[in-house]
């Protein structure tokens, strides 16, 4: 069966992203980050950025202001990423994934994705 987010948009994605974080805030409550996603979907590239401050949790469509951490990937392996089914350290290793500035603060997203369902 083929990831269940492949039939949804990106800003499709980002919606239930940020359902998903605001129905369960706990995971992030002691975060201070601002992630940048620069996604490539099928050839068009766009970015997002993912805050996290306060107890709370931002989406921003483009750049909202400078990130930590900022992860270049492809819409599919993005996709993988939100589902568990990409491990962020063997895509980074062989060129799936890019990362700039904080590299820990790519295995700690990694990490907290782990305590939601994007898929279901």
């Amino acid at each position: 069966m083929g990831n269940p987010l492949n039939a949804l948009s990106l800003d499709e994605i980002w919606a239930k992203i940020g359902q998903e974080l605001e129905a369960k805030p706990e995971p992030y409550q002691d975060e201070h980050i601002r992630y940048e996603f620069i996604i490539d979907e099928k050839g068009e590239v766009s970015s997002w950025q993912l805050l996290f401050e306060n107890g709370r949790a931002e989406i921003f469509p483009g750049v909202a202001g400078e990130a930590s951490c900022t992860l270049e990937m492809s819409g599919k392996h993005f996709r993988k990423l939100l589902t568990g089914d990409l491990n962020s350290m063997a895509a980074f290793t062989i060129g799936k994934l890019k990362v700039r500035g904080n590299v820990g603060f790519a295995l700690k997203l990694e990490n907290l994705l782990k305590e939601y369902q994007f898929a279901g």
